[in-house]
């Protein structure tokens, strides 16, 4: 009888990464070169956000990727945690407390997981659905609000959203 051996899990990238004291990122590869001023990029932050993520150069060129930022050492992925949480800043609307007008441009008054806030809609696209009761809305201040289920919103959220759907 023979066995199969388990496949060994995939080697990750060799690379280090720090902070620079103006606080970019310097990524530094086998090659032993420098590069500052690193960005991580997820492959796909809203349906699959601890999927894989690339390292790009400030040129825009993908130094390394990484298929699993979790496996990364701890302190290689808060670096990329930290980075991460300045570049996609997304509050998550929990509440929708009162909309100026059902027609667009209109006022809405909501509350965040980073407290309340008003966001102007432009109009109505500026609400894009995704699989499983998810929404994206864009302000008109270019920022994104996210609603993680829109069925999990108190009844009069989900009216006013209904309004605009």
């Amino acid at each position: 009888m023979s066995s199969t051996p388990n496949a060994a899990p995939a080697a990750l990238p060799v690379f280090t990464l720090e902070r620079h004291a103006s606080g970019r990122l310097v990524y530094t590869g086998a090659d032993g070169m420098p590069r500052h001023g690193v960005t991580p990029v997820r492959a796909f932050p809203v349906s699959a956000p601890e999927a894989g993520l690339s390292l790009v150069s400030a040129e825009g060129h993908e130094l390394v990727w990484i298929d699993r930022p979790a496996d990364l050492p701890p302190p290689l992925r808060a670096l990329i945690d930290e980075e991460l949480a300045h570049r996609e800043f997304m509050p998550e609307i929990s509440r929708i407390r009162e909309v100026s007008t059902f027609s667009t441009p209109s006022t809405w008054t909501v509350d965040t997981d980073r407290g309340p806030t008003t966001l102007v809609l432009k109009v109505e696209e500026d609400i894009r659905r995704l699989p499983g009761r998810r929404l994206l809305i864009t302000s008109g201040h270019g920022i994104v609000f996210s609603v993680r289920d829109m069925n999990a919103l108190d009844r009069v959220s989900r009216k006013f959203l209904e309004r605009f759907l």
